[in-house]
C-alpha cells in the first residue's frame, strides 16, 4: 500500500466532485443505512457520500494520522485497519466504497473480495485511469514533459495505476453481479485570476517538488543521468509557469477520468 500526506490528498482530490455527482448514481446512496468508505485517508470521499446519503459513514485506514484528520474534518467514526482484511463482521455494512485506494494496492482483488464480505448489498470503487490523463497548456513543454513525466511514473510504481476497463473484470472476478460503470471526468483548470492552490502549484514545479513527489517510480525507470535532466527541464518549466502568470497569459486544463464500479453481492 502506498502512503501519502495530508495536503497530497487535499491537492489530488480538491473539487473532484463539485460539478457533477451523476457517476455515483449506481451506488444508490439515499437507500443507504451504513457505509463504510475503506482507504478514507483523510475523509475527501466520505464527506461526499455523507452529503448523498442519510446513512452512518464510517472511515477505515491504515494511516492513523490520516485518521485523526479525517476524525477531525468529518466528526465520523474513524477505524484503523488493513482494506484486505477491514475489521468488521460479514454485512456489517449495505454499502462498502472507496476512492482512489485500488490503484494504491498490491494486490486491489483481495481488497474487493473483503468488501463483498462486509457488504450485505453494494460494494463500489471510484478509481484513476492515470494512462487517461489528458493536459492542455500555453506551454507546450508543459503538455510534452508531464507526458514523459506520467508515462516513466506508470511503467515505475509497483501498483496498477492505470486499471480502466480492467476494474469491471476485477469485481466481476470477485464474485460480484450485476456490474456496472461510469466515467467521471475531473477538470482541474488553472486560468486568471489565479487563486493560492495555483500560485503554490506553479511553484512547486518551478523548485521540482511536484516531480519528486514520484522520485521513487521514475527512478526504477530513469537512468540517474535521465532523471537529472528531466528533473532539470521541469524546473525550467516550472519557471516558464510562474513568468507566464506573472504576466497573466498562463491557461492549463487537466482531465483525469475516474472509473465508478459498482457490483451486488451474490445471495449466500
Amino acid at each position: 500500500m502506498r502512503s501519502f500526506s495530508p495536503e497530497y490528498l487535499r491537492r489530488t482530490r480538491e473539487g473532484l466532485w463539485d460539478r457533477s455527482r451523476a457517476a455515483l448514481a449506481e451506488l444508490s446512496l439515499p437507500d443507504r443505512e451504513r457505509v463504510l468508505d475503506a482507504g478514507a485517508g483523510t475523509g475527501e470521499f466520505a464527506r461526499v457520500l455523507a452529503a448523498e446519503t442519510p446513512a452512518e459513514v464510517v472511515c477505515l485506514d491504515a494511516d492513523a494520522d490520516l485518521l485523526e484528520v479525517a476524525r477531525e474534518r468529518t466528526g465520523f467514526e474513524v477505524v484503523a485497519g488493513d482494506a484486505t482484511r477491514p475489521p468488521f463482521g460479514a454485512d456489517d455494512f449495505d454499502l462498502v466504497a472507496c476512492q482512489a485506494l485500488l490503484v494504491n494496492l498490491s494486490e486491489p482483488a483481495a481488497a474487493l473480495d473483503a468488501f463483498a464480505d462486509r457488504s450485505s448489498d453494494l460494494v463500489a470503487a471510484a478509481e484513476p485511469d492515470n494512462a487517461d490523463v489528458s493536459v492542455e497548456s500555453t506551454l507546450d513543454s508543459e503538455v510534452d514533459l508531464e507526458r514523459r513525466a506520467r508515462a516513466a511514473y506508470i511503467e515505475g510504481v509497483e501498483t496498477d495505476v492505470a486499471m480502466g476497463s480492467r476494474l469491471e473484470s476485477l469485481f466481476r472476478d470477485a464474485g460480484l453481479e450485476a456490474v456496472r460503470s461510469r466515467r467521471h471526468y475531473h477538470r482541474k483548470v488553472i486560468e486568471p485570476p489565479y487563486d493560492r492552490t495555483s500560485l503554490s502549484a506553479a511553484a512547486r514545479k518551478a523548485s521540482g517538488a511536484g516531480l519528486a513527489d514520484h522520485e521513487t517510480e521514475l527512478r526504477r525507470v530513469l537512468s540517474a543521468d535521465e532523471y537529472d535532466a528531466l528533473r532539470g527541464e521541469w524546473r525550467e518549466m516550472g519557471r516558464a509557469v510562474v513568468d507566464a502568470m506573472r504576466e497573466g497569459t498562463y491557461r492549463r486544463v487537466e482531465v483525469v477520468p475516474f472509473d465508478v464500479v459498482v457490483g451486488r453481492v451474490t445471495d449466500g
